[in-house]
């Protein structure tokens, strides 16, 4: 199992997090942007910068995952495109997708969409904070103590 991160607005509280499970189980990372981030220093994570344009970090990120990885990801689309490869979605606010789940996701993304581009104001998505931080910890953590088996 590999970890992909979709680096495009990656919370800056999750970085410590992530890094410390990376490190934990020499889990092998992959993070991909359209701009240089980093989540820390770790010789198990590689960085991939792609070229700006809409769903760039998304198609590498598609096209690279195979069964079983896991991707983080806020973006619902990605990860129906992950889901749909028998590979897992997590989201920053700790909401783990699934076939199970992301038709009934994505649908509402869409439905939030169409709503704004009628001109309607939603408000958009709370803050992000630590509550939120606390709830991926926990979903992130029992999701690699269920299915990361490190090679020796």
């Amino acid at each position: 199992m590999r970890l992909f991160i979709d680096g495009d607005a990656f919370p800056n509280l999750l970085k410590p997090i992530v890094l410390k499970a990376i490190e934990r189980l020499a889990l092998p990372t992959i993070v991909i942007a359209n701009k240089k981030i980093t989540i820390g220093n770790s010789t198990h994570a590689r960085y991939i910068l792609v070229d700006q344009g809409a769903d760039e970090a998304d198609h590498l990120i598609v096209e690279m995952t195979e069964e079983g990885d896991l991707v983080i990801t806020a973006d619902i689309p990605l990860a129906d495109r992950v889901i749909s490869k028998h590979a897992h979605a997590l989201d920053h606010r700790g909401e783990l997708y699934s076939i199970e789940n992301i038709k009934q996701y994505l649908a509402m993304r869409n439905l939030m969409e169409s709503i704004r581009e009628s001109g309607e104001i939603t408000g958009g998505p709370k803050p992000f904070g630590t509550k939120d931080a606390h709830a991926f910890a926990n979903q992130f953590n029992a999701f690699l103590a269920k299915n990361f088996i490190q090679s020796s």
